[in-house]
């Protein structure tokens, strides 16, 4: 019994990946279902998203041939309103939860029990990941404060590493962001990441803030003439 519920769950896997929303059938490949089921499993098991290449190896089968079967099945998965997706994320494929499902996960998982990251290391985090490839004194001046024991953080964690080195004089360390931190985000490159105009302020407001701001010749000397008053009582 429960070999024949395997195999009728291979035949309608292998049928929705040999079909798509208004595809004709000279747009797909005929993939068998023992074949499906095998890219299903390694997909499953996955710690992290695994590539076309890699897979098409595993399968033994060209990798358009996988790619298609892959696009298929998140397509088919989505028409039957799953609680999970099949989604391409840093350069390969993984099974994901439904965003709209996302409360009840929250729900399961223990609050606290996930390594949180701190403000700085978000800070320190996004800058590198919009100014790749940066040295730490670079990400020093920018935030202000010494960042080594928040980058050591973050490359123990693997969200960072180091991707090469500067031509300058001392030639510093130039850091980047991993697959990994690509992951995390749900997102397939850094092209995906959201523009950094989206969160600089308007030039109105930034000339509201430097009139605000602005110290007077006036207003600095202020201090000078107190002194020199109590001096001279």
């Amino acid at each position: 019994m429960a070999g024949d519920n395997a195999r009728g769950n291979g035949a309608r896997a292998g049928s929705a990946a040999n079909s798509s929303a208004g595809a004709s059938s000279s747009d797909v490949t005929p993939v068998s279902a023992h074949v499906v089921r095998a890219l299903e499993a390694v997909l499953l098991v996955a710690v992290e998203p695994v590539s076309v290449t890699l897979l098409a190896q595993l399968l033994e089968q060209p990798t358009d041939v996988v790619e298609g079967v892959c696009q298929r099945l998140a397509e088919a998965y989505a028409e039957a309103g799953h609680g999970f997706q099949l989604v391409e994320v840093a350069g390969g494929w993984r099974y994901q939860t439904h965003p709209d499902v996302a409360a009840y996960v929250e729900r399961f998982l223990l609050d606290g029990q996930q390594a949180r990251v701190s403000s700085a290391a978000l800070e320190t985090l996004a800058i590198i990941a919009y100014k790749q490839p940066i040295s730490r004194q670079q990400v020093a001046a920018i935030r202000g404060v010494d960042p080594e024991a928040v980058m050591r953080t973050l490359q123990a964690r693997g969200y960072i590493t180091e991707v090469s080195r500067d031509e300058g004089p001392g030639q510093a360390v130039l850091f980047g962001t991993t697959s990994l931190f690509l992951e995390k985000l749900g997102i397939n490159s850094l092209d995906d990441l959201p523009s950094i105009s989206d969160f600089v302020p308007d030039a109105r407001v930034v000339e509201a803030l430097e009139q605000g701001l602005r110290v007077t010749p006036t207003e600095a000397a202020a201090p000078r003439d107190n002194g020199a008053a109590a001096s001279g009582t």
